[in-house]
C-alpha cells in the first residue's frame, strides 16, 4: 500500500491572487469581526486535527473533524458570496451610465460565478 502524497505544493493547483484589487469598502466589511471570529475558530479546529494525527487518533474521528472544518469554511464562503452579490453586484446595478452598468454587472456576476465554480471543485 503506497503512502499518499500530502505535500502542500501541487503544481496543478490554481494560483490565488491575494492582492487587493478594489479600494472601495467590501460587502463583508460590516461583518468583518464575525468573519474573523469564525475563521479563528476554524483555525483552531484545523490545529486540533493536526494534533489528532500527531497523536495517532482513529481515522474516522479525524475525518469527522475534517468534515466539520470543511463545512465551517463552506459557510464562510457562502456568506462571502452572498455579501458579494448583495454589495458588489447590486452596487454595479446602480451605475448611472447604462453601458458601463451592463459591463460592471456582467463583470461582478462573472466574479461570483467563477468563485462559486472554485468552491465546487
Amino acid at each position: 500500500m503506497s503512502t499518499p502524497d500530502l505535500s502542500m505544493s501541487q503544481p496543478d493547483a490554481p494560483t490565488i491572487n491575494v492582492e487587493p484589487e478594489h479600494t472601495a469598502p467590501h460587502g463583508y466589511t460590516s461583518n468583518k469581526d464575525a468573519y474573523l471570529k469564525r475563521l479563528k475558530r476554524i483555525e483552531g479546529q484545523v490545529r486540533g486535527i493536526a494534533r489528532m494525527v500527531e497523536d495517532d487518533k482513529y481515522c474516522i474521528d479525524i475525518l469527522t473533524q475534517v468534515a466539520a472544518a470543511t463545512k465551517a469554511l463552506h459557510a464562510v464562503s457562502l456568506g462571502l458570496v452572498e455579501e458579494h452579490i448583495g454589495h458588489c453586484v447590486v452596487g454595479a446595478a446602480s451605475e448611472p451610465n447604462p453601458e458601463a452598468r451592463a459591463e460592471q454587472i456582467d463583470a461582478k456576476v462573472k466574479e461570483a460565478t467563477d468563485a462559486i465554480g472554485r468552491l465546487l471543485r
